[in-house]
């Protein structure tokens, strides 16, 4: 998965970005102060990107 597409799949959902790393960004669910790490690659393996959901409690992004 792209990263612009996950990124953009956290803010419809109501995340944010909590901070800048060395090597991830760090995104936080603003309805459930729920936060992790985002790695700056330009691809996203799918089950990364499930957890990484899974992780601020939001649903899965549809990947067509």
């Amino acid at each position: 998965m792209k990263r612009n597409l996950l990124l953009k799949h956290l803010k419809e959902n109501g995340c944010v970005l909590y901070r800048e790393g060395g090597n991830h960004s760090m995104y936080c669910n603003t309805k459930n102060k729920k936060k992790t790490a985002i790695p700056r690659h330009p691809n996203i393996v799918e089950f990364a990107a499930f957890d990484i959901c899974k992780q601020l409690g939001i649903p899965k992004p549809n990947i067509n």
